[in-house]
């Protein structure tokens, strides 16, 4: 591949280096996430912003660790992985926000994804639709064990991944409508605990790339509950997610040492 960065071994999109980062990596969505999540690690140092990847570098019980945000989406989040496997990560966990779809999933709940549904189109560049996308089970048990641990209402099985915000919230308005609403009425039949946008994706490179990925997730409401009038809060503190992903990253530094 054509180097476009100009510098052997700085990654053009994230301006990393090897060495910049830690093996394992949180990885939001929202650049203004990065540095509530860095200051949970030891001696957090900003060592990149380039577009809309953020990077912070400390440690986590003598280990080097890292956050870096990957915006919206599957393609800037693949783009955020490959760079930094490049570098020498080789463990993520995503953390971010989702909506409800089962009706046991409540705004203020965490849920952890085993598995995503491949609604959207950055995965189909790497495999066959056919090929599953499967959250890693040593990064999945360590997210249930912290959530578990904290003592907050969480919840595991598959997500569902999308393209278009709107397309999940406004399906009716769509040309293609039919596909849509058809779609939801069959994750809410197989038990589809929530949407997000980025985990598929993330699944799929990380197969790739022969490393470790998870997800976990605030729910910030549900619009099923919300259509049924049942009680629907809307929460926005992503601490919650934040501190089940880093005390899984503790668990998983204690085990790969073990």
């Amino acid at each position: 591949m054509q180097n476009y960065s100009g510098e052997e071994g700085l990654q053009y999109h994230v301006q990393l280096r090897p060495g910049d980062v830690g093996r394992y990596v949180i990885l939001p969505g929202d650049p203004k996430r990065c540095e509530k999540i860095a200051k949970h690690f030891d001696n957090p140092v900003l060592v990149a912003d380039s577009r809309e990847y953020v990077t912070y570098t400390g440690y986590l019980d003598g280990e080097k660790v890292s956050v870096t945000s990957t915006g919206i989406g599957g393609p800037s989040a693949s783009i955020a992985m490959e760079e930094l496997a490049k570098c020498g990560a080789d463990t993520f966990v995503r953390i971010g926000t989702c909506g409800g779809i089962d009706l046991d999933v409540i705004g203020g709940d965490v849920v952890i994804a085993t598995g995503a549904i491949r609604m959207e189109g950055t995965s189909k560049e790497y495999a066959p639709i056919e090929f599953p996308a499967v959250a890693n089970l040593d990064v999945v048990n360590a997210l249930v064990a912290s959530a578990k641990e904290l003592g907050y209402r969480h919840h595991t099985g598959v997500v569902q991944c999308k393209d278009a915000f709107y397309g999940q919230h406004d399906p009716e308005i769509m040309p293609v409508s039919y596909e849509l609403l058809n779609k939801w009425e069959a994750w809410k039949r197989l038990g589809t605990k929530a949407s997000e946008m980025e985990s598929a994706a993330l699944f799929i490179v990380a197969s790739f790339l022969g490393v470790r990925c998870g997800s976990c997730f605030l729910v910030m409401g549900n619009q099923e509950r919300n259509a049924l009038g049942m009680e629907n809060p809307i929460i926005h503190d992503t601490e919650s997610a934040i501190t089940v992903a880093v005390e899984a990253i503790r668990k998983l530094i204690k085990q790969d040492k073990e």
